[in-house]
């Protein structure tokens, strides 16, 4: 789609907007006028600054427009926030005039909607006045906005209970059995790389040593700690045991609430591993089946049963591993609403504590994308989320994190939900930015967050093992930027 931006270079913004309406096309610069595209102007009058977006569509001509007092732009951050919501507002009505279409989060494109709705009971709105706000002002759905504030309210109670110097640790396992299709995450396949496995966690030890230690200077308490990946149960049970011990010996977890372990493909999870990671101090751990199709498990490239998963699970309960959360994705290749629906009520029947429902990203890299592969529509993946919405509040379930994904089926959200009292503290923290994560390991990323205030610093790792291994101590001298970060005033 042609973009042609006047009075401004706000492409991002717009560029968003461009994606929340139509999903398979991607920018190109130039002069609107033929076609599809959209011409984007920004405008100041003594009063206002106003948006107005035409979009062309063959003979269709839409016009969309929107605008805020100037009087409002009183720094840097609210002068781009402000700017950048009425450019997409503009955009999105002249988008939904021209495609008869409105999306279910309106005129929302960022990955989290929930920050508005905090935002709004941080000062002093009621949930009611959020969600109203969520669908005059934005156009959200009446479902999207209660499920957006239904979230935003566990956020504030888990705000109001953190301190200043409170934080969560990561430690990024990259290695997993193989790539799934949908896959974009940074991991390297054990049939390629175990070998490298070994020296991946001689350099983490030395990372894990070094960041404690800047821990304690820093005086940060750790609340919550999340191994993922990556599929961490990929490392032999002694491998999980050794880096359970290493992370109890360096660090100061007195204060933490909770910890959890990705044990992700049940084709990874053993007796052995589940009982190091239970005696290893996990409270929490997560048996992600996807889908319980074996049809559809085939078709995304993973290699065990839906009674992989079932003797997965039972092993978990039989142990006493701790809570345990299951993660399904609507929109899968050869999935249909009747197959998600059976593969929800299964994993409702097995009564996890938290049921996480993703909705299919359609990353670059993965490999449905690059192979085009058929996958559901979405109005299948509509017909799936809200059966999900539905069936799991039924039986107990409630909404505690969301968040969203560019390239997502549909334009919808992924949701954790939970049974009451199992909440997980990190998800909520990290996708609502609360606090920091410091995070170890390959792929690390640091995000550094001082309460009451917008900046955030990042430190990245290595996304590679190789490269992980390699520049370990230029990873750990990173590190020297959490000190700086808080004795910065």
């Amino acid at each position: 789609m042609i973009l042609e931006l006047v009075g401004h270079d706000y492409k991002y913004a717009c560029e968003q907007a461009m994606l929340m309406l139509w999903p398979e096309q991607r920018p190109e610069y130039g002069t609107a006028g033929a076609d599809l595209s959209a011409r984007i102007t920004l405008k100041r009058s003594r009063v206002y600054a106003t948006a107005h977006t035409r979009v062309f569509a063959g003979e269709t001509v839409c016009d969309g427009v929107a605008r805020v007092r100037l009087d409002t732009l009183t720094d840097e951050v609210l002068t781009n926030r402000h700017l950048s919501r009425i450019l997409k507002l503009s955009f999105y009505k002249a988008g939904i005039a021209a495609t008869g279409k409105a999306p279910v989060w309106g005129a929302l494109t960022g990955v989290r909607p929930g920050k508005l709705a905090v935002r709004a009971l941080s000062q002093g709105a009621t949930s009611a006045q959020a969600r109203r706000m969520l669908e005059r002002d934005y156009f959200v759905t009446p479902a999207r906005a209660a499920l957006c504030c239904a979230t935003a309210e566990r956020t504030m109670a888990v705000k109001n209970a953190l301190e200043d110097r409170d934080c969560c640790l990561y430690v990024g396992i990259p290695f997993c059995p193989t790539r799934c299709a949908y896959c974009s995450f940074v991991s390297n396949s054990i049939e390629k790389s175990s070998g490298l496995i070994p020296p991946f966690l001689a350099a983490l030890d030395r990372e894990i040593d070094a960041s404690a230690a800047i821990v304690r200077q820093a005086g940060l308490r750790i609340v919550s700690v999340y191994i993922g990946g990556g599929t961490p149960t990929t490392l032999e049970a002694g491998q999980l045991a050794r880096l359970l011990e290493r992370l109890h010996g360096a660090f100061d977890l007195s204060g933490c609430r909770e910890f959890t372990v990705e044990a992700g493909r049940p084709d990874t999870i053993t007796r052995e591993k589940l009982l190091a990671i239970k005696n290893g101090g996990a409270t929490r751990i997560s048996i992600n089946p996807q889908t319980m199709s074996d049809a559809v498990l085939a078709a995304i490239g993973r290699r065990h049963s839906a009674d992989d998963v079932r003797r997965a699970y039972d092993l978990a309960r039989q142990v006493d591993a701790g809570a345990v959360n299951m993660d399904l994705i609507a929109g899968l290749p050869a999935d249909d609403p009747a197959g998600f629906r059976r593969s929800l009520d299964t994993v409702m029947a097995l009564s996890p504590e938290n049921i996480t429902v993703h909705t299919l990203a359609l990353k670059k890299g993965a490999a449905i994308t690059l192979g085009g592969t058929p996958i559901p529509d979405g109005a299948q993946v509509g017909a799936m989320v809200d059966y999900a919405a539905t069936a799991l509040s039924g039986r107990g379930y409630s909404p505690y994190y969301l968040y969203r994904q560019k390239f997502m089926s549909g334009g919808f959200e992924n949701v954790g939900w939970t049974r009451p009292g199992f909440e997980n503290l990190y998800n909520i923290c990290i996708m609502e930015e609360l606090c920091s994560i410091i995070a170890l390991g390959g792929g690390g990323s640091t995000k550094l967050i001082r309460p009451g205030e917008s900046r955030i610093r990042r430190i990245f790792n290595a996304k590679y093992p190789r490269e992980y291994i390699d520049g370990i101590a230029e990873y750990i001298r990173r590190k020297d930027g959490i000190l700086t970060f808080y004795e910065a005033k």
